[in-house]
């Protein structure tokens, strides 16, 4: 059992990760618990889905009202259970805040039903598509950005009018209590629940008959969501790993670039999965770069003192993983310009900068969920692209640049970049978050959010009965020639195949 969880029959301790005391005690929900609580959210999304957008944001906003005013108290919750400083944990919150107002704001013109385009074939018919919410949405949370990241579930989620059971992680479940406790204070129904405990428990809220999971965590726990979904063919949504790069290129603002670069590899003790982990710089303003930033990362310490910018690693194990990432890049010819093997302590870790590291070692192709980055030189941006794609993640990244700052972010294959800035994207309410390859698929916020909780509801309505009956047996060999001239006049002028 790790030091930030302690299990005693069916309850567990969540501790302090940066002193070891006890913040809380839980229970462990059973498989029988859980399936309950579903139950539960199953009835009050009867009563919640049938209400209007209007009225559902009403519900929201005084929800949303709720956890600004009592802020602080949130904020304290997180920075006793993750260790994080109090700085961080309002920031956090006031963007789970924002997100949850954008949602409630928006749910009724994203997903509302809409007139379509019949066409011409079927100019008889009136097209309508609507999105309704699947019923009971089981969102899994993780303990780095316990508000913020199941919020984007959560809030899209209870917006587009379905009901929620979360699981938040071992690490918080204070966090997620507090936000169901305020939540049935406001509106008084289980349209949001809380079921708290270890691995178990996660998998028992996947097989208990929820009509989708929304999952955030390890790509390695993700499969294993995906798996235990498979089983009832529930639909998940996986937001996992990432490995994102930060891109200089020659003309760019190389101040601005070194303190985003800084603030995107050690914010939150570098546990960010949309985190700085690696940095392609242009050979041209190479050394200049890696000056700066290393007297800025000189300038961070990271410890349990009120003043300190980085708390401490949260998940005990996390730090075998740091450490040995640091010791093969080391050990493959790699340098330390800052930090090393000894900047892992028991707790906390000291900034780490990483150079000449080669890049199929872990610490470049390795999330390494720590404050950590490796920088390389590269010749040009073409390279710098080619390598910062050259990973099996696909979450964010970064460009810094004047000039091509457009153009090198359509380039890079990840689901979301900033240009001149770091982690921008995640900030705004109305742009998808989520990524490729194995840092998972399907999106939360923006509408791409909302409508991931629902499903498409298509209806087409006939207007006038039709010049041609295509859809009967009755169809006589006239209709069909009509219906060939017809599509020949629509379609048959296609533009020609290009030559070889």
């Amino acid at each position: 059992m790790t030091t930030t969880q302690q299990r005693t029959g069916s309850t567990f301790e969540s501790l302090n990760p940066a002193s070891g005391d006890v913040v809380g005690t839980h229970p462990v929900h059973t498989e029988e618990e859980v399936r309950e609580a579903v139950v539960r959210a199953r009835e009050a999304a009867a009563w919640w889905s049938a209400l209007s957008y209007d009225e559902r944001d009403t519900h929201l906003s005084a929800w949303k009202g709720v956890i600004t005013r009592r802020v602080a108290q949130l904020a304290d919750v997180m920075h006793q259970e993750t260790g994080k400083p109090h700085g961080d944990a309002m920031l956090e919150a006031a963007l789970a805040i924002d997100h949850l107002a954008w949602a409630a704001g928006h749910a009724g013109k994203v997903l509302k039903r809409r007139k379509v385009s019949a066409g011409l074939v079927m100019a008889n018919q009136a097209a309508t598509v609507e999105y309704l919410p699947l019923g009971v949405i089981g969102v899994i949370g993780p303990w780095n950005y316990p508000v913020f990241t199941p919020m984007g579930s959560i809030g899209y989620a209870l917006a587009a009018g379905n009901a929620v059971v979360f699981k938040p992680s071992e690490y918080s479940p204070g966090v997620g209590e507090w936000l169901a406790r305020t939540f049935q204070e406001t509106v008084g129904r289980p349209v949001l629940q809380v079921v708290t405990g270890l691995g178990e428990t996660g998998a028992a809220l996947c097989r208990a008959g929820v009509d989708k999971i929304a999952f955030t965590g390890s790509t390695a726990t993700g499969k294993r969501v995906m798996a235990a979904c498979a089983e009832t063919l529930t639909p998940v949504v996986i937001e996992a790993g990432g490995k994102d790069a930060v891109i200089v290129d020659e003309d760019a603002d190389v101040e601005a670039a070194a303190d985003a670069t800084l603030w995107g590899a050690c914010s939150n003790a570098g546990q960010t999965c949309t985190g700085v982990e690696r940095v392609y710089v242009h050979e041209r303003v190479y050394d200049e770069f890696l000056a700066s930033l290393t007297a800025k990362a000189r300038e961070l310490r990271a410890d349990d003192s009120p003043s300190s910018h980085l708390g401490p690693i949260t998940m005990p194990k996390q730090l075998d993983v740091i450490r040995g990432h640091i010791q093969d890049a080391l050990d493959r010819g790699g340098r330390a310009v800052l930090g090393g093997v000894d900047a892992v302590g028991e707790r906390f870790v000291q900034p780490t900068i990483l150079v000449d590291v080669p890049e199929d070692s872990a610490a470049v192709q390795e999330e390494t969920f720590g404050p950590t980055v490796t920088v390389a030189k590269v010749r040009d941006m073409d390279e710098a692209v080619a390598r910062t794609n050259a990973t099996r993640y696909g979450l964010g990244s970064t460009v810094f640049s004047k000039s091509r700052g457009m153009e090198l972010a359509g380039r890079i294959r990840s689901g979301m970049t900033a240009v001149n800035g770091v982690i921008t994207f995640a900030a705004i309410p109305s742009l998808p978050f989520g990524g490729v390859g194995d840092s998972g698929f399907g999106r939360i916020h923006g509408p791409d959010g909302l409508k991931e909780f629902t499903y498409a509801k298509a209806i087409a309505r006939q207007r006038f009965k039709p010049l041609l009956t295509l859809t009967s047996f009755t169809r006589t060999e006239k209709a069909d020639a009509q219906l060939a001239q017809m599509i020949t006049m629509l379609h048959g002028r296609g533009g020609t195949i290009p030559k070889k």
